[in-house]
Order: C-alpha cells, then sequence, then structure tokens
C-alpha cells in the first residue's frame, strides 16, 4: 500500500455502495482503463450519491477498486485507486508527491510543468500545472471537484506556493453537471506571470490564456524543432505566445514570422520576443492563419509561386471535438499543409502538429502524405515529435494519447 494511504477497515467497507460490472467489463479495468460507463453497470447494491466514493467489482463480486460515482456522466464511474484507501488528504499529498517525483525524474531542469494530467497520473477529472510558483487547478469531474479543497490543502503542503488558481471553464465540465469557475483559491496573483521553458522567458496570464495559461506539451518540442532553425527563414503558425517561434529565434534562425488571431497573443509574444533579445529577428502578425495562406499561395494566370520560407511550423488547435467532426477536421489538416509546402522552398522542413485524439497518427501523416502528392513534393520524414514527458502516454488508456507531430523535408 502507498505510504500516506489509509486503509478501509472491512466493516466500513461494507457500508459503501458498490457498482457492480457486467460479465466480460472487468477486463479493460484490470489492464488500467478508470472509466466506467453506464452500460457496463450490472447493478448497485445501495443508492450512491452523486460525487460519493463507491467500490467496484465485477459480476463474480471481486474486488477491483474504488472510485467516484456521478449518474449524470456518461462515465458512471471514474477508479482512482485499486487499494481500499479513503479519498482524504493523505491521498491526494501521497498521489501529487509520486507525480511530482516523476517529473524531476525525467523532466530534472523544467521550473514549470503538468505535475498531475489526470488519467495518465491516476487522477481521472484532476490537472494540475506548475508555472513557477504558482499552480493552476482544473478539475473537470464531479467527484474530483467536490474534493477541490484537499487538493488544494495537499498543494499548500507540497509546493508553498505564491498562489493556486482555479481555470475550470472546460466544455467537458457540462457533461458533469458542472458550472464554470475560474479564480483564486489561494494567495494573490497581480497580472501575468514570468516563467522559464527551456531557459527563454515568457509572460504567462494564467488567468485568462488558453487552456491553463501555456501549452506546456509542447515544452521538449519546442527545443527539437529548433534544431531546423539555424539560418533559416521560419514561419510560426498558430504562434500564440510564441513558443516555436523564439526557441527558432535564439537557435539562430534569420528571421522568424509568427501568425496568429489573437491580437492578445500577439502582444505578449511581441513582448517574449523583447525579452529575449530576438525582438529585431520577429515579427508578428494579428491574422486567420488559413487568410494568410490563402493569400500568400494566390497566383495569377501563368504565374509561377516562388518559395521563401526555410522551416514552417503548423501548431493548430484541435480541429475535432469528437469523431463525427473528423472529415471536416482532416479536410481542414490538409489545406493548411498544401499551402504550406507550396511555400517551403526545396529541403526545407515542415514540422506539424495535431493535438487531436480522434486523429491518430497514421491517419495525420496519411493526410500530409495526400496534400505532398496534391502538390508534386516528395517528403522524408525526419523527425516524430509527442507531448512532453510531464504528459505521460499509459498505453493502455488511449485517451492519455493525443499529441502528435512530424517533421518532413522536402527531398525534391
Amino acid at each position: 500500500m502507498p505510504v500516506g494511504c489509509r486503509l478501509f477497515t472491512n466493516p466500513f467497507m461494507n457500508t459503501l455502495p458498490t457498482v457492480l460490472l457486467r460479465p466480460g467489463e472487468a477486463d479493460r479495468v484490470l489492464a488500467g482503463h478508470p472509466w466506467i460507463y453506464d452500460g457496463c453497470i450490472l447493478r448497485l447494491t445501495a443508492p450512491a450519491a452523486d460525487g460519493d466514493l463507491v467500490q467496484v467489482k465485477d459480476h463474480r463480486q471481486r474486488f477491483l477498486g474504488v472510485g467516484i460515482y456521478n449518474s449524470r456522466s456518461k462515465i458512471h464511474v471514474r477508479i482512482l485507486e485499486r487499494d481500499r484507501v479513503d479519498l482524504d488528504e493523505a491521498f491526494f499529498e501521497q498521489r501529487i508527491r509520486a507525480c511530482l517525483a516523476l517529473r524531476q525524474r525525467h523532466m530534472p531542469g523544467a521550473t514549470s510543468f503538468r505535475v498531475v494530467n489526470a488519467e495518465s497520473d491516476f487522477l481521472s477529472g484532476l490537472i494540475i500545472d506548475k508555472y513557477e510558483d504558482v499552480l493552476v487547478v482544473q478539475t473537470s469531474a464531479l467527484g474530483m471537484d467536490h474534493r477541490k479543497h484537499l487538493v488544494v490543502q495537499a498543494l499548500q503542503r507540497i509546493f508553498s506556493p505564491r498562489a493556486i488558481v482555479e481555470r475550470n471553464d472546460m466544455a467537458s465540465r457540462k457533461f458533469e453537471g458542472l458550472a464554470d469557475s475560474n479564480g483564486m483559491l489561494f494567495g494573490q496573483l497581480d497580472g501575468p506571470v514570468t516563467i522559464r521553458l527551456n531557459g527563454l522567458k515568457f509572460e504567462v496570464d494564467l488567468l485568462a490564456g488558453h487552456k491553463t495559461g501555456l501549452y506546456l506539451d509542447q515544452q521538449a518540442n519546442y527545443q527539437q524543432v529548433a534544431r531546423f532553425a539555424k539560418g533559416a527563414q521560419v514561419l510560426d503558425c498558430f504562434s500564440f505566445l510564441g513558443g516555436f517561434a523564439l526557441h527558432a529565434a535564439c537557435a539562430g534562425a534569420t528571421h522568424v514570422h509568427a501568425l496568429d488571431q489573437s491580437a492578445d497573443a500577439c502582444a505578449a509574444a511581441t513582448r517574449n520576443a523583447a525579452s529575449n533579445n530576438v525582438a529585431e529577428i520577429c515579427s508578428f502578425e494579428n491574422i486567420n492563419v488559413f487568410d494568410w495562406f490563402k493569400t500568400q499561395t494566390a497566383t495569377r494566370l501563368n504565374e509561377r509561386l516562388v518559395p521563401r520560407f526555410d522551416l514552417i511550423v503548423l501548431d493548430p488547435p484541435s480541429f475535432t471535438r469528437n469523431r463525427a467532426s473528423v472529415p471536416d477536421a482532416l479536410r481542414g489538416y490538409k489545406e493548411i499543409h498544401i499551402r504550406a509546402l507550396k511555400l517551403l522552398r526545396p529541403g526545407g522542413v515542415l514540422a506539424t502538429f495535431c493535438c487531436s485524439h480522434h486523429v491518430d497518427a497514421q491517419l495525420f501523416e496519411e493526410v500530409i502524405m495526400d496534400a505532398a502528392e496534391d502538390v508534386h513534393r516528395i517528403l522524408r520524414r525526419v523527425a516524430i515529435y509527442g507531448q512532453s514527458l510531464d504528459h505521460p502516454v499509459l498505453p493502455s488508456i488511449r485517451e492519455t494519447e493525443y499529441l502528435k507531430g512530424y517533421a518532413f523535408e522536402v527531398a525534391r
């Protein structure tokens, strides 16, 4: 049993509502997946209130774990532990300390990173990001939201943070019966926070920025893509705060042009370029990327388009939130790749990413190859990317792997 987790006594366990699974449904749970859907449940031995702790057993009454119940969600139970434990402050402190130790082992120099990544850290419905001495918490599940105060207490003991921010404005909360909730959970925060990623400084608005403030899942990829930037003319699309742009500039790019449809993001990226002493070689344009591409790749009759970039980065937001919208998303991905390849010089590199779980790596690569065929380019794959190690991937939980990327060199 993990240190700090309190075993239930048998009499107490006997009073806990039991969720019995249908025959055949236990295999997925035993393999490590924490979600139990309504259709997987045979019956409950006693009524359970939404947010209550329940024990889960297979149809033969064999114990599988404890989790949090919510009848309003498609995910009726989220299993949090295979042992008989209480979900008290000691449980959360022990589990978060284990998550922190994993980051310190795999990302020893990082000072800003994701501390808890929900399912892939066995804390379904909980995300915690660390931005230097400020923490950001997201609770996307009802049961975890009910225990938010225990999480905050554990975080104070572990990190002694300057502030803890709540960023609960995700669409997924409505499926749990939860309203949006943003603000301060602890301490004070006046204005943006300055953080360091790979030695570069970034100004991050933790109260109003994308996600919890920054795309921490690209932290390792920023450096890896930048190795193609020395002496290059670079185009960074969907730049946000300039993650790829600034890393490319600091790696020796001759010029970096970055595009984003958010005026606030462009302004912040411009300040970030100045604070990292690369403002002279960076330009940031507030524009819709698709519109920019259409304008830049338009030609008159018998006019030849002259490619002018050596490195193009495509890091768009997810084009799809469900399987039904995948065909439309694929058309969007293909269009931006066609237009990007038209602007890429021979020998140039296209670094491209997809953050949709519903578009897997093979399908994403097929779209890129279709785009290359349409513009008569032959590509050489030179790198494969995934999410940073603070966003762990558990193969038994396919949903934990969402970010995929490639670097392709224009062979001819």
